[in-house]
C-alpha cells in the first residue's frame, strides 16, 4: 500500500514504501528529517544543512541549494529527495526527475503550512506518530501565541534580509507570515515583488517601531546598527528597537517553529 502526500503544486506525491534513502537540499528540512528520528537514513545533504551538528557533519555534502551535484545525487540512489520550489532550480528537480529519482517539491509560505509539511514527511518517512507529536506541539504553541497578540495593535517592523542593496519581504512569504501570526506588520508587505530593494530612506518613510536584523541570509551583525544612526525620527531608531536576531527563527520551518513564535511574539510585544 503506498503512501502519499501532495506536493507544492497540490499533486498527489506517493511512495509504495516509507523512505529509507533520503537526500534534503533544503537545511530546515534537513533538521525536519532528524527531528523525525530519521537521520540514520539521511545519505546526502547540502553544504549549508547545519543543523543538528552532530548529525549533518558526517553525511555526504551534495552542494549547495542553487547548484547541486546532481550526478552525485543519483549515485546516492536515494529513494526520497526533498527540494524547494524557492530555494532550488527547476532544471536540476527536472534532471533528477528524469533519472527515475522521487522529488517532493515542498514551498511553505505560512506558518500552517510549515507545521503541515512536519506531518507530511513523518507520512514519508514511516513515522507519521512522531511527525504528529511534533506538529501538534508547534499548534499549541501557534494557538498561544494567537491568544496573546488577539485585539494588539500590531507592531510595525521592517526586517531586511540582504544589504547593499538592502531587499526585505513581501507577504507572500513564510517570513512575513511569522511576523504577522506574533504581532507584527510588515511595513513592505505590500509590494509586487517577493524580495523587493528598497532603500533607508524609503524605510524611514514608513516609520517602523521595531527593526529586525537577522544573521542570514546575510549575516547582520552589530556593525550594521550604524546604518540606521542617520534615521534618529524613526521610532525603532529613537526607542532603541534593533534587534539582532536568529534568522532561524524567521525563516525555518520544522520543530522549531515552536520556540521561534514564542521568541518573536516576545520581541515584538516588548
Amino acid at each position: 500500500m503506498s503512501i502519499a502526500v501532495t506536493d507544492a503544486f497540490g499533486r498527489p506525491f506517493e511512495l509504495g514504501e516509507p523512505a529509507r534513502r533520503i537526500i534534503s537540499l533544503i537545511p530546515s528540512i534537513t533538521e525536519i528529517f532528524f527531528s523525525l528520528g530519521v537521520g540514520d537514513r539521511v545519505v546526502g545533504v547540502t553544504k549549508f544543512c547545519t543543523q543538528p551538528p552532530d548529525g549533518v557533519k558526517s553525511k555526504p555534502k551534495v552542494g549547495g541549494q542553487k547548484n547541486p551535484r546532481v550526478d552525485a545525487i543519483i549515485d546516492l540512489k536515494p529513494d526520497l529527495v526533498v527540494a524547494n520550489v524557492e530555494e532550488n532550480r527547476k532544471e536540476d528537480v527536472e534532471v533528477m526527475s528524469t533519472a527515475g529519482l522521487r522529488v517532493l517539491v515542498t514551498y511553505p509560505r505560512t506558518v500552517r503550512e510549515g507545521i503541515r509539511l512536519i506531518r507530511d514527511l513523518g507520512v514519508l518517512a514511516g513515522r507519521d506518530d512522531r511527525g504528529e507529536a511534533i506538529a501538534a506541539t508547534c499548534e499549541a504553541a501557534l494557538a498561544e501565541v494567537e491568544r496573546a497578540t488577539a485585539g494588539r495593535a500590531r507592531v510595525r517592523v521592517f526586517c531586511p534580509i540582504w544589504r547593499k542593496p538592502y531587499m526585505t519581504i513581501n507577504g507572500d512569504t513564510y517570513v512575513d507570515d511569522m511576523l504577522r501570526t506574533c504581532g507584527g506588520e510588515n511595513i513592505f508587505r505590500d509590494r509586487p515583488t517577493r524580495y523587493p530593494t528598497v532603500t533607508l530612506p524609503e524605510m524611514a518613510a514608513l516609520r517602523p517601531e521595531v527593526v529586525l536584523l537577522p544573521d542570514e541570509p546575510y549575516p547582520f551583525a552589530e556593525k550594521h546598527l550604524t546604518d540606521f544612526q542617520a534615521f534618529p525620527e524613526v521610532p525603532a531608531v529613537r526607542t532603541g528597537r534593533l534587534r539582532l536576531v536568529d534568522g532561524k527563527v524567521l525563516c525555518w520551518y520544522g520543530p522549531r517553529i515552536a520556540e521561534s513564535l514564542r521568541t518573536l511574539a516576545g520581541i515584538l510585544s516588548v
